[in-house]
């Protein structure tokens, strides 16, 4: 959030930050399909099943998978490299253009040590380390905020602070790889190039990856869609105010700006999708994978369903906190330097669009990883691929009307077609038990949903004239602990959960 806070202030939400949110979008994908995806999620469960059989044979699988990808990645990369440094010489026209591409030049490396991590980090995950995976965001969001502030003791243009801040991607890099090697060494994993590429479970867990990189990351996919679209669509002095299309003039339904605007809500939604949503997720993914390693049907279901409530606990309040205080969220975080009042309402109304589609953006974290652990990849894929292709089709259609918040609508209803589709289907492969429980969690967090809307409405009213800081603080403040009141009148289970109470709401799942 302090990163983001840094771009607002330095690049606001004009050209050069739209260049640098594109820019940045492509190796932010890798480390989204891979950090938060495919990686862990087909590494989990097949090295787990080795290493309960042979420890030795599990750490040369997970070393053949860590080379393979880092050669495969290298090459991709560097074809990427001479396309993009092609189309800067000979086919970009304008300087939007050219500068969005440079960027992308120099952060694209940064997709194959980011992956390498990632896979790495699925390893320390299995022998339930978390705290070097987690921390390595931390290390990029730390080295972007530092070279983002070495305006203050430059003097340089805003074009070549750009540049700098591209630079400290790559730091970051190498410093997440660096921090996950002592835990590895711990554990007595070596760290060494491997080739056992053609064992049963190296080819089970390289084709699983595939599948599943599309099957986690569809929305992170859609929102590069959404960005790409954002770009090609909007206006700009440069550009122009139309563009001709089979002999016609269509006037561009975006301007210049609209592609930062969805930048800073992706980063808002995406916050309780973070801290919250992927990390129960990525915590819960291990127990499931051992479930279904050892064929306990009736505990992975268990588990899922105990999963699927904490999502609607968390991700139900979350929407609605976001739909009620966007706008004055929006202004504390990032209405200062070069970000302004009309980006703020620009942003908070995207973000409001964003919003709608959050408890599908969780439990698609979770549904994904339910089948992973069965090591089925097949319906994930294709229910990403309904979600992917659905994306743009509502985007073209969404966006003449509604903007940029038309691009952020279309994201939320391909998330709930994602999930529809793969909750439907869990319950017939496992049975109706994945959703038990889930009637009254959602009943209980309907009503201590609707009482926090009351108690941050009625802070609104009264202390709306006050400014945005102290009205926000206290309606969050107000929020927490009438939901928490709420939840704790109602006996939700989920409560005890989040405090660590998990042997009563595995009781209470039993009963």
């Amino acid at each position: 959030m302090l990163r983001d806070m840094a771009f607002a202030y330095f690049f606001g939400a004009g050209a050069l930050m739209d260049s640098w949110a594109i820019a940045f979008k492509i190796p932010n994908l890798t480390r989204r399909l891979f950090g938060e995806g495919a990686a862990a999620s087909s590494v989990v469960p097949i090295y787990t099943e080795q290493l309960q059989r042979d420890p030795q044979k599990a750490h040369r699988l997970a070393m053949s998978i860590v080379t393979v990808v880092f050669v495969g990645l290298s090459a991709v990369t560097l074809l990427a490299e001479v396309f993009i440094w092609l189309y800067y010489a000979y086919w970009a026209t304008y300087d939007s253009t050219k500068l969005t591409l440079a960027l992308s030049g120099i952060m694209l490396p940064y997709a194959v040590l980011i992956c390498v991590v990632a896979l790495l980090a699925g390893v320390l995950n299995t022998h339930r380390h978390f705290a070097a995976p987690a921390v390595a965001p931390a290390l990029l969001n730390v080295c972007i905020i530092g070279a983002l502030s070495t305006t203050w003791v430059l003097d340089i243009s805003p074009r070549l602070h750009a540049f700098i801040v591209a630079a400290a991607v790559l730091v970051a890099g190498f410093a997440q790889l660096g921090i996950h090697l002592p835990p590895l060494w711990s554990r007595g994993i070596p760290l060494r190039p491997a080739w056992d590429v053609m064992s049963g479970p190296f080819r089970r867990m390289f084709f699983l990856m595939g599948p599943m990189a599309l099957g986690l990351a569809a929305t992170q996919i859609n929102t590069l869609v959404d960005d790409f679209m954002a770009l090609w669509l909007s206006g700009s002095v440069e550009k122009g105010q139309s563009f001709t299309l089979l002999g016609y003039a269509i006037g561009y339904p975006l301007w210049e700006g609209a592609v930062s605007h969805l930048f800073y809500a992706q980063r808002l939604y995406q916050f309780p999708l973070g801290v919250f949503g992927i990390s129960l997720a990525t915590a819960i993914y291990p127990e499931m994978s051992a479930n279904a390693a050892g064929r306990d049907f009736e505990s992975l279901c268990r588990t899922i369903s105990r999963g699927l409530r904490c999502t609607v606990f968390v991700a139900l309040p979350a929407t609605v906190g976001l739909l009620l205080i966007g706008r004055p969220i929006v202004a504390v975080i990032f209405e200062r330097g070069e970000f302004m009042q009309p980006d703020t309402w620009m942003t908070a109304a995207t973000l409001g669009f964003y919003a709608l589609g959050l408890i599908a953006y969780f439990a698609q974290q979770m549904l994904t990883r339910a089948f992973y652990a069965l090591q089925e990849s097949r319906l994930p894929l294709w229910s990403a691929v309904a979600a992917v292709v659905a994306n743009p089709v509502l985007n073209l259609v969404l966006v003449w009307p509604l903007g940029s918040r038309g691009l952020a609508l279309g994201t939320a209803i391909s998330a709930c077609i994602q999930v529809a589709i793969l909750v439907v289907v869990l319950a017939r492969r496992l049975g109706p038990s994945v959703l038990a429980g889930m009637a009254r969690a959602v009943r209980d967090t309907v009503v201590a949903t609707l009482s926090m809307a009351v108690a941050v409405g009625v802070v609104r009213h009264f202390l709306g004239g006050y400014g945005d800081l102290p009205m926000l603080a206290a309606a969050v403040v107000a929020g927490v602990v009438v939901y928490v009141a709420a939840a704790g009148v109602l006996r939700t289970e989920m409560l005890s959960l989040l405090w660590g109470g998990a042997r009563r709401a595995e009781s209470s799942d039993g009963g």
